[in-house]
């Protein structure tokens, strides 16, 4: 499985940005994969921000919940974060993951939120 992050950048506090995902060389069908997104900031683990399930269960960290939505669009083979109200707690390589019997992880996309 190949996942490619897109989306990532500079962004003023209070500001959106929208990632996105597109998973390729898929080997079950792409509704039947658990899509999330993680991230990690320097000298931090990596950490889940949210995924949803392949039943359509959406989890989401306490630190994203009224602030980021996650999307799939299982037609694209794609997985969408729009992210508001960014806080400089926020900047941090955000990670596409996918899960099916195996781990997958795209290479990353720098979110910066600064003035």
């Amino acid at each position: 499985v190949q996942l490619v992050e897109s989306g990532g950048g500079l962004v003023q506090p209070g500001g959106s940005l929208r990632l996105s995902c597109v998973a390729s060389k898929i080997t079950w069908p792409f509704n039947m994969y658990t899509m999330g997104w993680y991230r990690q900031s320097p000298g931090k683990q990596r950490e889940l921000v949210v995924n949803i399930t392949d039943d359509g269960t959406t989890n989401y960290a306490d630190s994203a919940k009224g602030r980021f939505i996650m999307s799939r669009d299982n037609n694209k083979n794609t997985i969408y974060l729009q992210m508001d109200s960014l806080k400089p707690e926020d900047t941090a390589v955000y990670y596409c993951n996918a899960k099916r019997i195996l781990n997958y992880w795209g290479e990353g996309t720098l979110v910066t939120v600064s003035s």
